[in-house]
This record gives structure tokens, sequence and C-alpha cells, in this order.
């Protein structure tokens, strides 16, 4: 739901790497990622074949589930800003793997005429904003020493995936690199390399329709938990919820019988609630407390998300100026 860009990253790839590997073998060559013939026969049109379809298939199962785990981006950004994060540093990554390779060759003497195929470029590059914009979360815990976290899986498949070839070190550095500095508010790379409105527009007229989902209902049953301790957990989330929604309906009732607004400091005290643009509230002067600084930077990352800057400022004034915390709010509500 709301990642259809992810959709399709995950489904057309992965559909045509399969169909390769089964009855279009003869056709593997055109997407061969073949840097001798880059640069010796000036064959550019490999940086773009070879750079996109995966020829292995362990890669593709990787790639594919690292891309699934990363949709979230999609939902935060929006499906423009997302494909120009993958645009950017997969055009990036095309130039790191050029010069990568030739230091390679200068200091160690080790010849390298080709890379393994794929989309691999900005899946690695995703693990920047994954590292940096995600709140780590413990889930349980090894041998009591070890801790597993939500982003152990994401690094676990990342790994894998870095292990599956002999020089896909030199893609994942180049990925690396690439993200960081596309990420980079010094080197301004997002303002050149992005995609135009126009171009957004038509993809969004022409394969959003294809590639979009239905948004789930609450009636989907969520799958019981591998631990003991993720199923403790999932049980506390649901009483949670439902605490909430009992809370929600008799503040509903208790509105529609005195014709007043619910009170939404009650309902949720850890953070205020984004106010509705007619309702106008009058706290008391007595016993509140200083309002918090806002830093116009978060508010403007909050605002490019597509939020009002006047539910940012209450989100981030009520979160103590966690960007997360408040990120996470402002999307649950």
């Amino acid at each position: 739901d709301k990642a259809p860009l992810s959709k399709s990253l995950l489904l057309v790839p992965s559909a045509i790497s399969i169909l390769l590997t089964l009855l279009f073998q003869h056709y593997q060559k055109f997407f061969v990622y073949n840097l001798q013939a880059v640069k010796e026969d000036f064959q550019i049109w490999r940086l773009v074949c070879g750079r996109i379809i995966c020829l292995d298939l362990k890669d593709t199962f990787c790639s594919s589930l690292l891309i699934y785990n990363f949709r979230i981006f999609e939902r935060r950004y929006g499906s423009r800003k997302f494909s120009s994060f993958l645009l950017g540093t997969w055009m990036l990554s095309a130039l790191f793997d050029l010069l990568l390779v030739e230091i390679t060759q200068y200091v160690f003497g080790i010849t390298i005429n080709s890379l393994p195929s794929g989309f691999l470029g900005p899946v690695f590059a995703l693990f920047v904003p994954f590292y940096s914009s995600i709140p780590r979360v413990q889930v349980t815990q090894v041998l009591g020493h070890f801790s597993i976290t939500n982003k152990s899986l994401v690094y676990i498949l990342g790994l894998q995936l870095l292990t599956s070839g002999s020089y896909i070190w030199i893609l994942a550095l180049s990925g690396l690199i690439s993200g960081i500095c596309y990420s980079s508010s010094i080197l301004k790379v997002h303002r050149i390399l992005c995609v135009p409105r126009w171009v957004a527009k038509i993809f969004s007229w022409t394969l959003e329709p294809v590639f979009s989902s239905a948004e789930p209902t609450n009636e989907v049953r969520v799958g019981m938990g591998a631990t003991v301790d993720i199923q403790r957990q999932q049980r506390m989330e649901l009483l949670d919820r439902q605490i909430m929604m009992s809370q929600v309906a008799q503040m509903r009732r208790q509105r529609q019988q005195q014709g007043g607004m619910i009170n939404w400091n009650r309902l949720f005290p850890p953070l205020r609630h984004r106010h509705n643009a007619n309702y106008q509230d009058h706290p008391s002067e007595q016993g509140i407390p200083p309002p918090t600084e806002v830093s116009e930077e978060q508010v403007a990352r909050l605002m490019e998300m597509g939020f009002s800057r006047g539910d940012a400022l209450e989100a981030l004034r009520a979160s103590n100026n966690d960007l997360n915390v408040a990120t996470n709010f402002l999307l649950q509500h």
C-alpha cells in the first residue's frame, strides 16, 4: 500500500531474471555487467542493461527482500522523492564502480573485467537512510547478551547479498558511498539528480494504476510471532489498540451528547494530537510549561514529507524534538 514503485521493482526485475534463467539463457549475454566491453568497445549500453537485471537468482531473491523492507521510504518520502533517490544513487554508483575497479587494479594489481549484474547499487545505498532514520527497537535477546532488533533481519539480508559474489563488495561500497553523497546536505546532489515533476506525473498516470494496491483493512489477522517475546509484544500492542479504540468511541459518544470536542491531550498524554483547523484550543495559563524550541531544519524535513507546518511544530514539541518519534506519530495519526 502506497508503494507502487517498490512493488514494480519487486515484480518486474524478478520476473525478467527468472525468465532469463529458465527460458531465455541465450539473451543473458546482453545483461552482463562487462566493464571491459564498456571501456574498450565503448558499449555504454551495458551500464544500463547490466545494472538493472540480476542474472543470479540468489541475488534476485535477496535484493527483492531488501526492496520489500525498504518500501517504508517510499511511504515516507513519496514516490517521486524515492525514485529520485534511486535514480541518483544508480547514476552515482555507476561512476564509483569504474573508479573502484581502477583503484583496485592500480593498488592491488587485480584486473576486474565484469561485476555482478543487477539493481544492486541503489539497494545498498538504501542502507544509509535505513541506518540513520529508522529507530532501533529491541525485539528479543539471544543467549542473554545479543540483542535482536527490528533491523537485524535487514542487516542479515544485506550481509547475505554481500557474500554472494566475489566482487560484489565493489557494488556494495559504491552503493554506500553514493547513498552518503546523495543524502549529504553539503553536496546538494539531490537537487541535481532528481526526477522532474512532469516525468513523475506521466508515470503516476500510466504505471501507478497498474502497481498500486488497496489499503489493507483492519480485519486482516496478524501472524503469530515466532518467539514468546514477540507474541507477548503483539498481544500488548493489540490490547493497546483495543483500549485506544474504546476510548475514542467513548469520547465520540460524549461529544455527541455534550456537543464538545475531544480532548486529545487526555487521550494521548505522551504526544499531543494534531489540531483540527476549525478547532482553537484555549488552555489555561496556570501550570503550563514553556513551549519547547523546535529546530527549523527538522520542521523543514517534516514538511518535505508532506505534513503541514502546524502539524510538524506540534509533533516536534510534543516529542521533545525527536524527529523519528514525531515522524512515526504523524504517520499513524
